[in-house]
């Protein structure tokens, strides 16, 4: 079964409306916030969405113009949708030009995510960066919901809902991938990503949207010279994760999205990212270690 009538009826603005609401922390007390659950959310948390709340909160937390600069996150358990996370902020450093802020994800008493932050004024220094890849515009490719349509015969009932249902994110990849026979190939993805309707002019919202859609892609990297995907049968999931924000963009215009993987074994799959916008500037690196089991 594909859409309901209901999800259908979303517009871009709606499907943008419903992610900015999912990172609208709610402050209980000071320094403690409850991140919402995603509006039809089943089973496991996408490990986005608990990266991206636990940001938020500690951003709410710092003040004086110090904005986030980096961030690392360990995943110790699998975020449950029947129930909403509370974020406790600890604040490590509050200094002239930098900040730290510690954040504990939890659920039902029980931590599922550790985090710290780093924020830092302005300030001017060197400067360098590495080359924005030479890669087709978003304009040439095809979105990965026009892709996910045209073979929705091949998606097994249980998961067609999931694999077709409106994102508030549109990706293009640069190389489409097969997900249900893939081939092995080089370890490196690009893609161009972008959420489909005008977000407001709040810098830490664009911070944490791209946040969330830094775990999108990056983990499939490490599987690509393999042959396999998610949908072949493999146990996926976030181990840790690091996102360094170097410049201001905004996520409500197109950027692209390089992953490349120096690494796998041992059950584990080490991935790196590069952001950039469509002018070249580098804005942010990703990296990310997740545990990947070939099922028999």
């Amino acid at each position: 079964m594909s859409e309901t009538p209901s999800e259908r009826a979303l517009t871009a603005e709606a499907l943008v409306a419903q992610l900015i609401a999912l990172l609208d922390v709610e402050e209980l007390d000071t320094d403690l916030y409850r991140g919402p659950r995603n509006p039809g959310g089943v089973g496991r948390v996408f490990g986005g969405q608990v990266i991206a709340q636990a940001l938020q909160a500690a951003q709410r937390s710092v003040e004086d113009g110090k904005a986030a600069h980096s961030l690392h996150a360990y995943f110790m358990r699998p975020g449950d949708e029947d129930h909403p996370i509370i974020y406790r902020v600890v604040r490590d450093f509050e200094g002239r030009s930098f900040a730290t802020r510690r954040v504990i994800a939890m659920q039902k008493g029980q931590p599922i995510l550790n985090m710290a932050a780093s924020f830092q004024l302005p300030a001017e220094g060197l400067h360098h960066q590495a080359p924005m890849p030479d890669v087709p515009a978003p304009e040439d490719l095809r979105s990965e919901r026009d892709l996910r349509e045209e073979i929705e015969a091949q998606v097994p009932e249980k998961l067609r809902r999931f694999f077709l249902r409106a994102r508030p994110i549109e990706v293009r990849p640069v190389n489409p991938r097969n997900w249900f026979r893939p081939e092995p190939a080089e370890p490196v993805q690009h893609s161009w990503f972008r959420v489909v309707a005008p977000l407001p002019d709040d810098p830490a919202l664009h911070r944490a949207m791209l946040t969330y859609a830094t775990d999108m892609t990056l983990l499939g990297t490490c599987m690509l010279p393999h042959g396999v995907s998610w949908m072949t049968g493999t146990q996926t999931a976030s181990l840790d994760h690091a996102v360094w924000l170097h410049e201001p963009f905004r996520f409500d215009e197109w950027l692209l999205y390089t992953t490349d993987s120096p690494w796998a074994g041992h059950a584990r799959g080490f991935n790196r990212g590069r952001i950039y916008t469509r002018d070249g500037r580098l804005v942010a690196s990703a990296a990310q270690e997740g545990l990947v089991r070939v099922k028999d």
